[in-house]
């Protein structure tokens, strides 16, 4: 019982994260530890699925929860004080650094072998086993991904002469087709945000007014290229996991990083500088002993 109310609470705040352009939702599956396992279970596999029910149904009704419960919350909150929201969120991911840096020096890393062909003593060969050395691919891919979150920070996201589209067309369901599936793949990346990704494609207005207004013709296409790219994007995650651990868990950790740049809201006041940084404490107490669990 206790955790099927933990992965509720969890899916509640990956479905609030969803909805929030600049807030990524596979970041926040890092940080509250479930992502290996997230991706596991997005696949084709019935009898994978099946398994899992314990952890999927609690997570998914969190997140239908998280997204129609306090969806006008959180707007509320960006509304009148998107400064302290902001730092509050930055504070879940600086949380999860500790725990995504663990993995990226351990995950696939190789014991350091000496370069002297002399004997070493038994404490000497335990030490060298002790200490595995991370492969400097995996920082080349950590600083790489660092660098595109830097240059997605300054990338105009404005929607603007971008109108609201409300009247189903073929050229609109392919765009919205192929718009989705690059948005749910970014929604499984942690460090990028799908709603940010809809932002730059000049969809988001469009798919937030066809969920409001239950506008089926544009939902379907919308939805069958969520869903396209949630199993693609998933099946590419778990490919590299599986292939080169130590250089994808250094993608993840640039990405994290550098995803505080894309929500940096500044500091404002004085006051509003020490409500921030109480809001950012909170945010790294939640997501650093969330990860404990």
């Amino acid at each position: 019982m206790k955790e099927t109310l933990k992965l509720i609470g969890i899916g509640m705040i990956l479905g609030i994260g969803n909805v929030i352009p600049g807030v990524s939702g596979g970041t926040l599956a890092v940080v509250f530890n479930i992502y290996d396992r997230l991706i596991q279970v997005i696949t084709l596999n019935v009898k994978k699925i099946l398994k899992e029910w314990k952890f999927i149904l609690p997570l998914a009704a969190g997140m239908v929860a998280g997204i129609l419960l306090f969806s006008t919350v959180i707007t509320y909150l960006f509304e009148h004080f998107p400064v302290q929201t902001n730092w509050f969120f930055i504070g879940i991911i600086l949380g999860s650094i500790p725990m995504i840096y663990k993995r990226f020096t351990g995950a696939g890393a190789v014991p350091s072998k000496p370069e002297s062909k002399e004997p070493v003593s038994r404490q000497g060969a335990e030490n060298n086993e002790k200490q595995p050395r991370t492969p400097v691919s995996a920082y080349i891919c950590a600083f790489a991904a660092f660098i595109l979150m830097v240059v997605m920070t300054y990338t105009d996201v404005s929607e603007t002469g971008t109108a609201i589209q409300t009247v189903f067309s073929f050229q609109l369901a392919v765009r919205l087709f192929l718009g989705l599936a690059l948005a749910a793949i970014a929604m499984i990346i942690p460090g990028i945000s799908g709603s940010f990704l809809m932002l730059v494609l000049g969809i988001y207005s469009t798919i937030i007014a066809a969920v409001s207004s239950f506008n089926i013709p544009l939902l379907i296409p919308a939805g069958l290229g969520a869903v396209t790219g949630l199993l693609g994007g998933a099946g590419i995650v778990r490919f590299l996991m599986s292939r080169v651990p130590s250089q994808t868990y250094g993608a993840i950790l640039g990405l994290v990083l550098g995803s505080v740049l894309v929500i940096f809201p500044g500091f404002g006041t004085v006051w509003g500088m020490l409500v921030s940084l109480i809001c950012a404490a909170a945010g790294f107490a939640l997501s650093f002993f969330a990860s404990k669990c």
